[in-house]
């Protein structure tokens, strides 16, 4: 099955996980109004079935993190080893993730502290999700010494283990980044191999998200038997929250092109226009490539060069909603479970975030959901058991996720061409 085919079959399923979310919420609740109780063996099969999915997907999260990094890193190294303008791209994505990342920890705080989750609720939810899973100790509980002391892991197979996953994030940087200092003859079959086991691991994903209609129906019985329907209202809080984030990011992605890119907020806004379009339809960032080359070349005064080259590297390697919307579900889990978030921890996610971005660009969305978040949910010593209930609300989301990319690839180029726009819209 080839990647386009399992991209648009993985978008298929999306309508049917929101179907089994619902389905399964209102059989929950009709259990619930019955007087049928928790502990009847039915259900703790159903749930036990849930777990098995969930449990299933957590299983790939480790070597798919340090294998994506690994090559996502080496082809980073490659392209900006071509030469000077593939360069200067490459620092330009770096600068604007780092920015995103900073953006997405304040938004995602103010957001809450302007609009916090209903108590009652959250804990609803919660209640039906599995809300009494075990904290993981953050890897900044400690304070500044131990944040420090767990950026380097002592013993990578235990932190690993132990789902250490900053350390692991750490190693597999380091890794990367040496892999670049190797000979041909040795750098590219270790690269092969790590590309051969992210591949393994993205089919397993597959598999199990083929299934995801039914993990996502027997995860939300328990939730509609436990919490009746009171649990939709933070659903939709979720998801309200999340995009007014990305919203944000777009807005202020406008606010980045026109002043290092240099030409009027207008134009921008009209040559970008036809490329989000094509974005909120396809919610695929390489979908839109022809017509954000067309845009940026006819519109926004990019020449064929820098278009030709940059554009394809921000497809391949830049995703700059990632962070944010990431770490804006990670922040929304941990007020959610009430966790206090330190700026050590939020510290850690933020370096997970820009990492986890590398590696999972051009993943489909919901395998990139679990793969990207749930690593640094844990690097935040988050608890995972309520994301498989947001993955099936992840559709709206990911619309803005799309929009937001296209929109700062566009910028990106702009900014990477350098000097004043020339010509008219």
């Amino acid at each position: 099955m080839t990647r386009s085919r399992t991209a648009r079959l993985l978008r298929s399923l999306s309508l049917w996980v929101m179907i089994a979310l619902i389905g399964g919420l209102l059989v929950g609740a009709a259990a619930q109004a019955w007087g049928v109780t928790e502990g009847a063996e039915t259900f703790v099969v159903v749930e036990a079935l849930g777990q098995l999915w969930l449990n299933a997907l957590r299983m790939t999260i480790i070597p798919l993190v340090f294998s994506l990094l690994v090559t996502g890193i080496a082809s980073i190294a490659d392209a900006a080893a071509t030469g000077r303008l593939a360069l200067k791209a490459v620092v330009v994505f770096a600068l604007m993730l780092v920015g995103a990342t900073i953006y997405g920890i304040l938004a995602s705080q103010g957001l809450h502290a302007l609009w916090p989750i209903d108590p009652a609720g959250g804990q609803l939810l919660l209640a039906g999700a599995g809300g009494d899973a075990v904290v993981r100790e953050s890897v900044s509980g400690g304070g500044l010494t131990a944040f420090l002391t767990s950026l380097a892991p002592s013993n990578p197979v235990r932190a690993a283990a132990e789902d250490a996953i900053l350390g692991i994030v750490v190693f597999a940087i380091v890794f990367g980044f040496a892999t670049t200092r190797l000979p041909d003859r040795l750098r590219q079959p270790l690269t092969t191999f790590f590309e051969a086991v992210s591949e393994t691991m993205v089919v397993i994903v597959h598999w199990v998200l083929l299934a995801a209609p039914f993990g996502v129906f027997a995860l939300s019985v328990g939730v509609g038997l436990r919490a009746g329907l009171g649990a939709a209202g933070v659903l939709g809080h979720y998801v309200a929250l999340v995009v007014l984030a990305l919203i944000g990011l777009i807005l202020l992605t406008y606010v980045v092109a026109v002043v290092f890119g240099r030409l009027g907020l207008a134009r921008f806004a009209g040559g970008v226009a036809p490329a989000q379009v094509v974005a909120f339809s396809t919610q695929s960032s390489l979908a839109c490539l022809p017509v954000m080359v067309d845009r940026a070349k006819n519109a926004l005064g990019v020449s064929s060069a820098t278009a030709g080259l940059v554009l394809p590297l921000a497809v391949a390697v830049f995703r700059i909603t990632s962070p944010v919307a990431n770490l804006a579900v990670c922040i929304y889990v941990a007020h959610l479970h009430g966790i206090a978030l330190s700026p050590g921890v939020l510290m850690a996610g933020g370096i997970a975030a820009v990492a986890i971005s590398v590696g999972t660009v051009g993943l489909p969305g919901q395998v990139s959901f679990f793969a990207s978040i749930a690593p640094i949910a844990l690097a935040m010593g988050l608890p995972l058991e309520v994301l498989p209930l947001l993955l099936a609300v992840e559709v709206v989301p990911d619309i803005f996720r799309t929009i937001g990319n296209v929109t700062a690839d566009l910028a990106a180029a702009r900014i990477v061409e350098g000097g004043d726009a020339a010509g008219e819209v």
